[in-house]
């Protein structure tokens, strides 16, 4: 089975947990078989990992007269055309094009991240994957995440193959309810042109079907994974110099992962643990204030902020951590409490997240409640039983949450959708 992909980051060059996601599915679907997958995203570096997937690059894909197809145009406008038509409409639909301002090469340039110009950047991200969907040969389209999701239904209207997309997280998640009008009409977009929709948890199922108005039965839950630990990051040996107990949050320092409620807790734990360190790694907009809070509640000598952290290092401040905290607001799941689990540390998640669905060993507390975070954190460096206990069933538990689990339940999506 050919699957075509679009995605808007792949490792190593990621600035959040929609690349690991896209990655580690990917690589978990092609581990089950008899699966081809072909992976767009705006601009490749040219280091991404190809053995499992054939990687493709929108910035690198030329657009040019040849691809504004008969059969597209045809398409595009509805009816039956004759060749006079097909002509004008074609320099019409090549006069578009040229608005883009293509380089020499004849495509359009991508930055790669998320710049102040996403919107533009999504629709001509759209336009080449009309250009890529024509080309290749493939059986379903696969979307991941918002930014896609019109590269998606572009790709179906020009072929007809059937629409997965992949809900990694909804703009209720990301604003705390305060939607983006725009960025909701394209997730919403997105969602009624589907053929199926994944969801990582149920509770973006939840939102998914409640707030956008989905169809129940158009809608399945696959959990996230997480890797397997490399030799590399086995061989990690922290030596932290302090014999202090080190708790730490790793995210985006925005309102959604709920970091002034970590810094909060801190403080309190602090009036009873004076060797406790607290450790912010990450960047976001919400930095400068965590900084300011942190010095207001008399405890910026023992809170430290590393700014923002991916790759070998985001294992090193696992490992060097004595307990992970997530206190995320709204999280469709979170991968990184399965990556602390997985080297050893206690974690401490909220229960509005999506990986507290299916972790039995980690702490869970609600994002709000800052007197059990931080009774949940004094415990786990005061008590050593406990420490223990969760440490190593913590990590027997996520080394079985593998992705070919999670890829085995999207290629029988696949299959219902294709009717196999």
């Amino acid at each position: 089975m050919k699957a075509l992909m679009f995605g808007w980051e792949f490792p190593p060059h990621i600035l959040g947990g929609l690349g690991t996601a896209s990655y580690g599915l990917t690589k978990g679907m092609e581990k089950c078989g008899d699966m081809d997958i072909t992976f767009v995203i705006p601009k490749p570096i040219g280091d991404e990992e190809k053995t499992f997937a054939h990687i493709i690059g929108a910035t690198n894909t030329p657009i040019a007269y040849r691809d504004v197809s008969w059969d597209y145009v045809q398409k595009r406008q509805g009816h039956v055309m004759n060749p006079q038509e097909y002509y004008e409409l074609r320099d019409n639909i090549y006069a578009d094009f040229n608005y883009l301002h293509l380089n020499d090469l004849g495509c359009i340039e991508f930055s790669g991240r998320y710049p102040d110009n996403l919107i533009e950047e999504i629709n001509n991200y759209s336009i080449v994957a009309g250009v890529i969907a024509r080309k290749e040969q493939f059986d379903i389209i696969h979307s991941h995440d918002w930014l896609t999701y019109p590269a998606g239904i572009h790709a179906k209207q020009i072929t007809g193959r059937p629409l997965v997309i992949h809900v990694h997280a909804t703009d209720f998640d990301r604003s705390r309810g305060n939607v983006n009008p725009t960025v909701f009409a394209i997730e919403k977009d997105g969602m009624h042109h589907a053929d199926h929709i994944i969801t990582v948890s149920n509770l973006t199922r939840n939102t998914v079907i409640e707030k956008y108005g989905i169809d129940p039965a158009k809608v399945t839950t696959v959990h996230n994974a997480v890797e397997p630990m490399s030799q590399e990051i086995q061989n990690i040996v922290m030596n932290r110099g302090t014999n202090d107990k080190i708790i730490t949050f790793l995210g985006r320092i925005t309102m959604q992962k709920g970091p002034e409620y970590f810094v909060e807790a801190a403080a309190k734990v602090l009036k009873k643990a004076k060797n406790a360190r607290f450790v912010m790694a990450g960047s976001g907009d919400m930095m400068n204030d965590m900084i300011r809070l942190a010095a207001r509640r008399g405890i910026a000598d023992r809170f430290h902020f590393t700014g923002f952290l991916k790759g070998k290092a985001v294992y090193e401040m696992l490992k060097a951590s004595d307990v992970y905290v997530m206190p995320s607001v709204s999280e469709p799941f979170g991968i990184s409490p399965l990556e602390a689990m997985q080297v050893g540390v206690p974690t401490i998640i909220s229960k509005q997240s999506g990986c507290a669905e299916i972790l039995d060993n980690a702490i869970k507390i609600d994002y709000w409640d800052i007197d059990a975070m931080a009774d949940a954190m004094y415990s786990i460096i005061t008590y050593p039983s406990m420490y223990n206990f969760l440490k190593h069933e913590g990590k027997s538990e996520v080394d079985e949450i593998k992705w070919e689990y999670a890829g085995q339940k999207v290629i029988d999506i696949y299959k219902k959708c294709l009717a196999y």
